[in-house]
């Protein structure tokens, strides 16, 4: 289990907490640089990091295809605030701005603590690559593979996968303060459940970030030596101003 009590950091203190190969300033140009600009309410520390971090899954994994999409989850922020983002890599463009619900042994509102642990029903850190789909107790649904020993590679043992849920919605956040929470799963809200689900499923890749020291300094994906360039170049494009609660 990990615990975290920093809710955010600026980006030269979260640089400071990564391997120093990996702890340099985003290059203007590079793919950091255009998810902050698509989404510039966004932690840019946060995108930063999500940024070179599915570059360096890509060096590790050159076997894999290259990805159109990636899903980015801030836990840092309150689950009744919207904290994931989702972009189009090919035209790095923001698509969707939503909610997010957590585990709930992670906490009330506000995540506390995270797992790799089954039964902990706690959400995990780290970077994940989308699998398949399938129709389970909670609906259609998307399994997820964790890329990171320690932090969420028993993804898929524990049954973390993403989905609809009723809690995941404005009422719940009127009726009691927060969001519902999950046994660990990424949960979303229904309507939209499908669309992001087809958008993000096959071997795209989604981000969930916490300022843990101990995974930010830990994490494999923080140790290949920064570029200047997105290791799988991109088409660029605008960048957009979605903030719809929508998946189109």
């Amino acid at each position: 289990m990990t615990r975290s009590t920093p809710r955010s950091l600026p980006l030269l203190g979260l640089l400071a907490l990564v391997p120093a190969a990996f702890a340099q300033p985003p290059a203007e140009g590079g793919l950091s640089a255009a998810l902050t600009r698509a989404a510039p309410e966004a932690d840019p520390g946060m995108l930063t990091l999500a940024a070179r971090s599915l570059e360096c899954a890509q060096r590790l994994h050159p076997e894999q295809s290259r990805p159109e999409r990636l899903a980015v989850i801030d836990y840092s922020l309150p689950s009744t605030e919207p904290r994931m983002w989702v972009f189009d890599l090919a035209e790095r463009r923001l698509m969707l701005v939503d909610y997010v619900a957590h585990g709930q042994g992670s906490g009330d509102n506000r995540t506390t603590a995270f797992s790799n642990r089954p039964g902990s029903h706690q959400s995990s850190i780290g970077m994940f690559r989308t699998s398949e789909t399938y129709v389970g107790k909670n609906g259609y649904s998307l399994r997820l593979d964790g890329l990171e020993p320690g932090f969420n590679d028993r993804a898929r043992e524990r049954a973390i996968v993403m989905h609809g849920a009723p809690y995941v919605s404005q009422g719940t956040i009127r009726q009691m303060g927060r969001l519902g929470r999950s046994w660990g799963c990424p949960a979303v809200r229904p309507d939209i459940a499908r669309t992001l689900i087809d958008d993000i499923k096959g071997g795209q890749y989604l981000f969930a970030y916490y300022p843990d020291p101990k995974w930010l300094h830990a994490s494999h994906l923080f140790s290949c030596p920064a570029t200047n360039a997105p290791a799988q170049p991109v088409a660029r494009g605008g960048a957009g101003n979605a903030t719809a609660r929508s998946a189109r």
